[in-house]
């Protein structure tokens, strides 16, 4: 199983790792894409800083930044699954995994991301600030960016097991799995049920949405279940205690919640 995740906005600071070495990091494919992202985004950092605020959307608050994005070459690293923080990542608690959990977490996570373009939680990287949605000067959208190499990479990480798609729009858009993998990729969607003067209604809440997925991918981890399509995947977080729905597309499930 695959399992493809957005990363936090916020993300911890700080380390005790090297500096980086992108030689190391997983999905080496990805390689010299990242150093041209990586290139881009230290030149834009390292100039005019009114336009690089611009540049990544940042308000006045998070110019640190910019200047944090300047030093990733020299930066302390530690684990992807330490840089990564939020509801989802809290949620999911990767740090109080059992070791086997833990194992199989490092083997089929994968966590997009605008800089790198996709991580394992092993991998060793600074904290950065650089969605998916940055459009840089000598690249253009990020989004778009990625898709060539994404599309030559991540077929062959991805297996012969389930796709679980639980990344958010924009990260999404960065890779699309086709053909006979799209058979065996399932999307989750989470929805909050209440009941409103006897009527049940339901909405899609960002913060159960997150929370629920990190729950989700922690109890299947722990669970030890391997679902090799979307039904299977269904089936198995019935037994997990999940109330689970089709949705309006092959593949693409819903999670009815009515609490955190």
């Amino acid at each position: 199983m695959l399992v493809l995740l957005p990363p936090s906005e916020g993300k911890a600071t700080g380390g005790t790792g090297a500096a980086l070495e992108i030689a190391e990091l997983s999905l080496p494919g990805l390689r010299e894409a990242r150093e041209r992202v990586l290139g881009e985004l230290v030149e834009l950092c390292s100039g005019d800083e009114d336009k690089a605020a611009e540049v990544l959307g940042l308000s006045q608050g998070l110019r640190g930044e910019i200047a944090k994005n300047a030093a990733l070459r020299t930066a302390p690293t530690r684990p992807a699954a330490e840089v990564y923080t939020g509801v989802l990542y809290d949620a999911l608690d990767l740090a109080s995994l059992p070791a086997a959990a833990r194992r199989a977490a490092e083997r089929s996570l994968l966590v997009f991301s605008g800089l790198w373009g996709a991580v394992r939680i092993g991998d060793a990287i600074p904290s950065y600030r650089c969605s998916m949605g940055v459009k840089l000067p000598g690249l253009g959208a990020l989004g778009a960016f990625w898709r060539g190499p994404m599309a030559e990479v991540l077929p062959e990480a991805a297996g012969t097991g389930l796709v679980l798609d639980l990344r958010s729009a924009a990260y999404a858009g960065a890779w699309k799995p086709k053909g006979e993998l799209a058979g065996r990729t399932a999307t989750v969607r989470v929805l909050h049920s209440k009941v409103v003067g006897g009527v049940e209604k339901r909405s899609v809440v960002s913060h159960f949405n997150k929370a629920t997925k990190g729950r989700i991918v922690r109890d299947l981890l722990t669970s030890g279940s391997a679902p090799v399509s979307p039904a299977e995947l269904a089936e198995a977080l019935r037994d997990l205690g999940y109330v689970v729905e089709q949705g309006a597309k092959p593949g693409a499930l819903d999670v009815v919640v009515t609490e955190l």
